[in-house]
């Protein structure tokens, strides 16, 4: 166990103990070989079941909302910021929170791993950080990775690898191996193909859709209490997994996240047939970025994106 990983279960059994918590929110190891899952408790016995590593991939503020009374609750970097923008669309209280801040170097991605090492994950023995590598042990064997080969395209991109708000912060960050050209390679290639070529890219990934929603309920953004597409007077769009329909609800989701989006990764990678998601949310976080100077979760206080309007802005945006 690690110091951060001690220090996580001390600063939430004192959570609980002293009742500044009713729950603690945080990462379990998980049923798979290197992977967690969230962990959500009450009881102090829960507790050293805490666990902080390079796969603590979920995005936990999302289910806050759900939650009443006062949670404890792990944070990166990116987490940490949805909890702002939460905040600032008055779905949280600040003082119904603790957030407990934890260093993130970036989230290993064990599909590069794999890939890398020809080896399903059964057969890796370890993976962990060593500075700016990954070291992958292999029947005794160590090699090692740079940590741009093995991260999430999410945490490549990554410049505010330091929790935006805490209450408490259990260490201090570590470097973030940054490489934001190769975290956006996919958009670059939408970017350079044709409007056509685009409209066929598309059509041809929604076409796989099955209508899941598991995108939405993973998004942190998406914190309305009942979807456009459950209305049924009216009814926006078909039920059925047309691609057609399946590309509005998704459009529409765009829209309604921009501003919000803290490129968390956590509707890619929840997506049970691989549709590359993030290029559309990544992109849209960057036109809000360009056309407005606006990082979503950064300031509490601030209004959120869609509810402010300065004099300056450009308005060459608006037919």
């Amino acid at each position: 166990m690690s110091e951060t990983e001690q220090k996580l279960r001390n600063e939430a059994m004192t959570l609980l103990e002293q009742g500044r918590a009713d729950y603690i929110i945080g990462y379990e190891a998980g049923s798979l070989k290197f992977t967690t899952t969230p962990l959500i408790t009450r009881d102090k016995d829960d507790i050293d079941r805490l666990v902080i590593n390079p796969f603590i991939l979920n995005n936990l503020s999302v289910f806050l909302g759900d939650i009443s009374g006062k949670a404890g609750i792990v944070a990166k970097g990116c987490d940490s910021r949805s909890i702002v923008s939460l905040i600032q669309d008055q779905q949280l209280a600040r003082e119904d929170i603790v957030i407990i801040g934890v260093p993130c170097s970036g989230v290993i991605d064990l599909n590069k791993v794999e890939k890398l090492t020809g080896k399903d994950r059964d057969e890796l023995d370890d993976i962990a950080w060593a500075g700016d590598k990954a070291v992958v042990t292999i029947e005794g064997a160590k090699k090692e990775f740079p940590a741009k080969d093995v991260l999430m395209d999410d945490c490549l991109s990554c410049d505010m690898p330091a929790p935006q708000e805490y209450d408490i912060l259990l260490d201090e960050v570590g470097p973030l191996v940054c490489d934001k050209e190769l975290s956006r390679s996919q958009i670059k290639e939408l970017e350079e193909m044709s409007p056509e070529q685009r409209w066929e890219f598309w059509k041809n990934e929604f076409s796989r859709c099955i209508r899941c929603y598991a995108c939405r309920q993973v998004c942190p953004a998406c914190f309305c209490k009942r979807c456009f597409v459950e209305e049924t007077e009216p009814q926006w769009i078909s039920p059925l997994p047309k691609w057609q329909d399946n590309l509005i609800f998704q459009m529409t989701r765009m829209i309604h996240v921009a501003g919000r989006c803290t490129d968390c990764g956590e509707c890619q990678r929840s997506c049970p047939v691989n549709i590359p998601l993030r290029s559309l949310s990544k992109k849209m976080e960057e036109i809000a970025d360009e056309l407005f100077q606006y990082k979503a979760g950064t300031d509490k206080d601030a209004p959120p994106l869609m509810a402010a309007y300065e004099s300056e802005e450009a308005e060459d945006f608006i037919r």
